[in-house]
């Protein structure tokens, strides 16, 4: 098929035969489609792409798209479009709408219980867009997919463009809107970026359908599972065309319907029984001035820009203006002060002339009102040109403006604002109060009652901001289901999330470009947008100088909820487990303070006591509180287990352990599993200061074994030496790519740590890929012209010599050669020569160096308080280079 078909379903364009044969099937696709879940990650990843077209006019998309634009509007709408489709648009969106950025995911909203949680989609969701908004169309159908909705668009079937702001949904007449119901679909953001329920009458007609056509096909091809594009359908077609109507509307879940009531009724007459309808019908606002208010000049040019801005053709913008008086000489001496304000606007702002049907109007109303002047209960102030019109009435009732500058006055007292304006409730959108705080305070109550939905400042009816509200509701929700799955079964305790139960997450593809180093990373901190700056971290400097991270408030809580999901999965029992925080704080270091709102967000009972030097005081504590679980850094815990050893074997009750940072050897589970009673030792989360948490430890993994949170992040392992894939199951390098982050984006970053993906199915049920960590790039040091591993002299003492302390490496330069001095903890290090012998025969380098003269070997056993420690986050330095 050619692009020249009208009509795009699931990614084919097809003629009016085919989409006819089709249509009868339609509520058997919607059972095949629905069947396999969408992603919001696949969604926000194919939007990014469009918007990034659609940002740059030298774009082979952007030039078809503009085709379908009259010259005058396609860069605005393009512009709009491209910033409605933006990651960062889209993921607020999803955060405030439905709470997350993975609201489609069964998770856990209180770690207590083991009951699970989602927003599942409607199912069939219907759009009928109006034929006077082309940015509205496809963006419903985004909002739809962002639900994980099938979303069919019945859009306008003409390319001509409209000139009359009428719709084409079914009921509109063409042109006629019911007057009390406003001028039509709402647009409350300029400047500022179109929503779908909003429509954008910045570009009236224009090729609404072929736009729609277009942008929707380029999401499709942008998404390479084919998940969206599968569940897109645009039909363009007149709503005259009764029978692919209804065969739209029998298949509904869910109807989506912009235009006046007619639209909305015959929508409603469409639907079948149990159907949603959501209506994004015409609406009606106006402004309130207080007293002191209305003899203000600046409030009064304010409330004139409102007037003029669209040429009230905006929901939002103001038809009537209300003063808190009953007196008419007060009213009617406003509305001629208020007259001189709007001709000043008007004048800097030409008005285009309105359409013969609007002119009709317009002098039906006036001459009404002046005909009521001879009863006292009007007062009519006009141009000369025509061009503006204020209208005073002494009567409060709300009535609605023939618009194009044609602007109510009436009076209402605060008192009986509620009562007035109640009866016209099912219209009611944004009310301008001018007041002071104390009126702002009082007076938004009071409308609210009457049914408005959102106040403004004079002067800003037809601005918005990100993420509000449309109309009282969120869309998201609206074509969304809440569902809930409540599990008794004890095993559930450790399955943060039943969708990981079921397949592997559906990644997207690993961005291109070159990977990024720490400096990079630093470099980048110096052009961040401040906005994206909310908080600031520094990594422990245990492999070099501390590096600085800035997270978005918005990022940490969505990776603190990450790692809470983690934290369950590696057996933390919130409604049982008692914690203690032992973290290190201070400094800017985030550990204590991640876990700290790891642990609140899971409804934890926790002492949030940080790593104390009095080992006696914190041992008190805990035998104090009952704390059965400790989180900490290895290498405090060991110190506080052996510092307090009596009186923590006395009490007995530690029961689990989770750490981070570090990793305890297998002779130090050992000791605290027999000495001490331990019964759990496992990692609380692998992560970094810069990118968050990375993985975490499933009841089923032992050693450095985690799953990837690939909620959070891409990885890919790539060979040590070169920049290319290793094969499945080798160890490489790892590179991660931050997704689930709007401030400081990172994107294939190199993080200094080797490790390998762990095949198979894990026992714990989970599908979640699994890496195994390997150590990083530092504990890699070349001495004596060898390579000499960390992790391999620490293994070698364990396995020849049960050895279980800490284990630090020293290098230093010598005149002739070279030394390497390993320190061992004094109360468990073997005979000196004893662990030189071992360390040669299971470190062949360090032998071998040493026979060629090249490295002069020590061991020398020291008092823990001797280690090397990182003083930020109390880290051993595995590595210390003195060279």
């Amino acid at each position: 098929m050619t692009t020249s078909a009208p009509h795009l379903w699931q990614g084919e364009f097809i003629e009016d035969a085919e989409a006819g044969r089709r249509l009868a099937g339609l509520a058997g696709l919607a059972g095949r489609v629905l069947a396999r879940p969408l992603p919001t990650d696949v969604v926000l990843g194919a939007c990014a792409a469009v918007s990034r077209d659609l940002a740059d006019p030298a774009s082979a998309l952007y030039g078809r798209l503009a085709g379908h634009l009259p010259a005058a509007d396609a860069a605005p709408v393009l512009a709009e479009l491209a910033t409605a489709l933006s990651r960062e648009a889209l993921e607020r969106k999803l955060r405030r709408e439905l709470g997350g950025s993975r609201p489609e995911r069964l998770t856990r909203p209180d770690g207590r219980e083991t009951v699970y949680e989602a927003w599942a989609p409607v199912g069939l969701l219907v759009h009928i867009a109006p034929g006077n908004a082309a940015a509205v169309a496809p963006l419903s159908v985004v909002e739809g997919l962002l639900a994980g909705n099938l979303n069919v668009l019945k859009t306008s079937s003409s390319g001509t463009p409209r000139t009359d702001g009428g719709s084409d949904a079914p009921g509109t007449g063409g042109s006629h809107v019911p007057r009390v119901a406003g001028p039509g679909p709402d647009r409350t953001g300029s400047p500022g970026t179109p929503r779908p329920g909003d429509t954008d009458t910045s570009a009236p007609g224009g090729s609404d359908g072929a736009l729609a056509v277009g942008l929707l096909a380029a999401l499709g091809a942008a998404d390479p599972s084919g998940l969206i594009a599968e569940r897109v359908v645009v039909l363009r077609f007149a709503s005259s065309r009764r029978e692919w109507l209804e065969a739209l509307c029998r298949a509904a879940d869910a109807i989506a319907v912009w235009g006046g009531e007619d639209a909305v009724r015959a929508a409603a007459e469409l639907a079948p029984p149990g159907c949603r309808l959501v209506e994004w019908g015409h609406r009606i606002s106006f402004a309130y001035l207080t007293e002191r208010a209305a003899s203000d000049a600046a409030v009064l040019d304010a409330l004139a820009e409102d007037v003029c801005r669209l040429e009230q053709q905006a929901c939002s913008s103001p038809q009537v203006v209300y003063l808190d008086t009953e007196d008419p000489r007060e009213l009617f001496a406003f509305a001629g002060r208020f007259a001189e304000h709007l001709a000043k606007v008007s004048d800097a702002r030409p008005a285009p002339s309105p359409g013969p049907a609007e002119r009709a109007e317009i002098s039906t109303v006036q001459q009404l009102a002046r005909l009521e002047q001879h009863l006292g209960l009007t007062r009519v102030f006009t141009a000369e040109d025509a061009s503006w019109r204020v209208l005073a009435d002494t009567r409060p009732a709300l009535d609605a403006s023939p618009l194009h500058r044609s602007v109510w006055v009436k009076p209402l007292p605060r008192h009986a604002v509620t009562e007035t304006l109640r009866p016209m409730r099912r219209y009611l959108q944004t009310a301008a109060i001018g007041g002071d705080r104390a009126d702002v305070a009082a007076l938004s109550r009071a409308v609210f009652a009457a049914g408005v939905t959102r106040v403004t400042p004079v002067g800003s009816m037809l601005e918005s901001y990100e993420g509000e509200p449309h109309d009282g509701v969120y869309a998201l929700q609206r074509y969304s289901r809440r569902v809930s799955v409540r599990a008794t079964d004890p095993a559930f305790r450790t399955t943060a999330c039943l969708d990981d139960l079921v397949a592997p997450p559906v990644q997207p593809p690993a961005p291109d470009g070159p990977l990024l180093g720490k400096e990079g990373v630093q470099r980048a901190l110096a052009t961040l947008d401040p906005r994206h700056a909310h908080l600031y971290f520094r990594s422990g400097g245990s492999t070099g100088a501390p590096a600085l991270s800035v997270f978005t408030c918005d990022d940490y809580d969505n990776q603190m909820r990450a790692a809470a999901d983690g934290l369950l999965a590696a057996g933390f029992d919130p409604a049982h487990d008692r914690a203690a925080n032992l973290f290190y704080s201070g400094g800017m270091y985030g550990s204590f303070i991640s876990f700290f709102s790891i642990l609140e967000r899971l409804n934890a009972t926790q002492l949030p006591m940080a790593a104390g030097p009095d080992h006696a005081v914190v041992a008190e504590a805990l035998v104090a509180h009952g704390a059965d679980t400790l989180f900490g850094m290895p290498s405090y815990l060991w110190q506080l287990f052996h510092a307090e050893a009596d009186r923590l074997r006395a009490y007995g009750g530690v029961r689990k352990v989770f750490y981070g940072g570090e990793h305890f050897t297998a002779q130090q589970r050992a000791v605290l599993t027999e000495e001490f009673g331990v019964e759990v030792i496992r990692s609380a989360a692998y992560g970094s200061t810069d990118l968050g948490p990375l993985g975490y430890q499933c009841a089923s993994s032992d050693g450095a074994v985690h799953h990837v949170l690939s909620d959070l992040h891409t990885l890919e392992i790539l060979d040590p030496l070169e920049d290319r894939p290793v094969p499945p199951g080798e160890p490489g390098r790892l590179v991660f790519s931050s997704r689930g982050r709007s401030g400081q984006r990172l994107e294939r970053y190199e993080i200094g740590d080797l490790g390998r993906a762990v095949e198979g199915a894990c026992a714990c049920g989970s599908h979640v890929p699994r890496l195994e960590l390997l150590g990083r790039y530092g504990d890699v040091v070349r001495v004596g012209t060898y390579f000499v591993n960390y992790r391999r002299v620490v293994r070698a003492l364990q396995e020849r010599l049960a050895y279980h302390g800490e284990v630090q490496m020293v290098v230093a330069p010598g005149a002739g050669r070279e030394s390497l001095t390993v320190r061992l903890d004094e109360e468990y290090a073997p005979d000196p020569d004893a662990a030189r012998a071992a360390l040669a025969a299971g470190v062949t380098e360090l032998a071998a160096a040493e026979a060629e003269g090249l490295l002069c070997l020590a061991v020398r056993p020291v008092r823990r308080e001797e280690f090397e420690r990182t003083e930020t986050s109390g880290k051993l330095r595995t590595v210390m280079d003195l060279r």
